[in-house]
């Protein structure tokens, strides 16, 4: 519902004092009935704690960003000399139009003789931090909104229709993968329904094995108290299976003259195989 523009209103609007406090540790929620398609729903704005927190520290990165460049190109503004006090005024407000955290004050443009003794125009100004604005942005940071057309409180309560959204989390989560451009999942174009049902059954089952293997590696890690190194080179007891697959890229099967070696397999490969069933290592030959 968020890229609906009441969605978005509604999502700003709530005050988290005014949101009551979940079942579900670390959850607050507002409830409000809207008509939307011709259809008659409840919306769920729902606040998470832990995410309004990371959002928070996503929000001020941004608005350091923005400073950051908003500020270099207005001092290159206040350098140029315009021809017209109009197009001063132009450009001051083609770079304000796009400012979404911040403001700029005192703006004054002088006007002044150059070498050549033609008047020309300059800007001046602040750039200062947009209050309302930010305010807004924060209100709505760690938010999100769940639709459900079932009107009766006591048929679908407001924790119960939080609880079922958490539950099916892992289920989407999976399905990243096909956007992921590691699997190419994009590249396929199929013509009929009959073709595209065909597909997401494999895509289905390919998760589901992708799935099995991440689980069984990870019960594995946490069995041994074991870690292996993870995209930052720190240890991880819960390594995802696609950065495993990556860190196995370049190995390559040879055979000359009837004896078979693998290529390129070193000794952390070796000892990842170790955490995965015999058939993985069968198939590297290592046992």
């Amino acid at each position: 519902p968020l890229s609906i523009k009441k969605a978005k209103n509604l999502v700003k609007a709530f005050i988290s004092k005014d949101m009551k406090a979940c079942e579900i540790k670390g959850y607050s929620y507002g409830e409000e009935q809207v008509s939307y398609g011709g259809i008659e729903q409840r919306w769920l704005l729902i606040e998470s704690t832990d995410r309004k927190k990371a959002d928070l520290k996503k929000l001020t990165k941004k608005i350091a960003e923005e400073f950051l460049k908003t500020n270099k190109q207005l001092v290159k503004l206040e350098k140029e000399d315009f021809c017209s006090k109009s197009l001063a005024e132009l450009k001051i407000k083609d770079l304000t139009a796009k400012l979404k955290y911040h403001q700029i004050s005192d703006i004054e443009i002088t006007e002044r003789l150059n070498k050549g003794q033609t008047v020309v125009y300059q800007i001046k100004g602040k750039l200062i931090e947009n209050q309302e604005l930010i305010k807004k942005h924060e209100n709505s940071c760690g938010r999100f909104i769940l639709a459900t057309n079932i009107l009766d409180t006591t048929q679908l309560k407001p924790t119960e229709i939080l609880r079922i959204y958490k539950e099916q989390q892992s289920t989407e989560r999976g399905f990243r993968f096909i956007k992921d451009p590691l699997f190419f999942a994009d590249s396929l174009f199929v013509k009929n329904p009959e073709r595209v049902e065909t597909m997401m059954m494999l895509m289905a089952l390919c998760l589901l094995v992708y799935n099995l293997g991440q689980r069984q590696l990870r019960i594995a890690l946490k069995t041994q108290k074991a870690t292996v190194k993870n995209q930052l080179n720190k240890p991880t007891e819960s390594p995802t299976l696609r950065w495993i697959f990556q860190c196995f890229q370049g190995i390559h099967f040879l055979i000359i003259q009837g004896v078979h070696r693998i290529l390129n397999l070193t000794e952390s490969h070796c000892r990842i195989l170790q955490f995965l069933p015999h058939a993985c290592q069968k198939y590297y030959l290592l046992c």
